[in-house]
């Protein structure tokens, strides 16, 4: 499977713009024959938290929309990062992942909430597992801050994940626990990891990239860097049976143990 890290500066409360250039990336993306294409969180808006009321996209129909004329135009399956949804009065951080004829088949509201961002003040958490088939590869999808919760992770990855996708606005200065805990999360679980971060800035934070591809064994395939743009990785499946052979700690789990 051939991913494309979708690494760009959010446009602070611009979603027009930033669906621009989405659609210039899932282009790029498919001209790069990519078969699934990856974006960071909260690319609508930003983290223009207090201006959601007017910024939020309702029930996420027009970023379904979106995604599905990019997918059946350019024949791509897209996990696309995160948006800002309003929905019955509620503000979420939700993903949403179409298959390449542009049908949505993941939805993921962001469980944990990040306090120093002030999202508890002004969205709503998720309460449901996100696990989906894209490209035909049995896959999870989680949200920045969700990443330091191996529990939640782990709960989701038994259900036979083999890559674990993390969009996230992670700010540079605290860019090494990034690398940390996602090379971490891959080991621990022995699957790929696929982390989109975003560049650039908002009013609050510096953003300085390194989405990042990681193998079952922690092995970087990727690094984006700091560059606006697209990066792509090549992602060998059999490998999955390589590391899990020798190593079975899925069966070798105590859960009654666990609590």
């Amino acid at each position: 499977m051939k991913v494309a890290l979708a690494q760009f500066d959010i446009k602070f409360g611009d979603p027009k713009a930033n669906e621009k250039r989405v659609e210039e990336l899932t282009k790029e993306a498919a001209d790069g024959n990519a078969d699934v294409v990856v974006f960071p969180e909260m690319w609508n808006t930003g983290y223009a938290l207090d201006k959601l009321d007017q910024l939020a996209d309702e029930k996420g129909e027009e970023t379904k929309q979106l995604f599905y004329k990019l997918a059946r135009q350019y024949q791509i399956g897209i996990v696309g990062g995160s948006v800002a949804v309003k929905e019955n009065g509620k503000f979420y951080n939700r993903t949403l992942v179409v298959d390449p004829v542009g049908e949505v088949v993941g939805q993921y509201d962001k469980v944990h909430l990040f306090r120093l961002m002030h999202e508890h003040k002004f969205l709503t958490a998720g309460e449901q597992e996100s696990y989906f088939r894209i490209a035909g590869v049995p896959s999870a999808s989680f949200i920045c801050y969700d990443l330091r919760f191996p529990e939640w992770i782990r709960t989701v990855a038994l259900h036979g994940a083999a890559v674990l996708y993390f969009p996230a606005e992670w700010p540079s200065a605290r860019i090494e626990q990034w690398e940390i805990m996602l090379k971490a999360r891959a080991v621990e679980n022995q699957t790929f990891v696929v982390a989109v971060n975003r560049v650039g800035k908002d009013p609050d934070n510096q953003y300085n990239g390194h989405s990042l591809v990681i193998d079952p064994l922690g092995h970087v395939i990727a690094d984006a860097g700091d560059k606006d743009g697209i990066t792509f990785a090549d992602i060998d499946l059999d490998q999955l049976n390589q590391v899990r052979g020798p190593i079975p700690v899925f069966a070798d789990r105590k859960p009654k143990l666990y609590k």
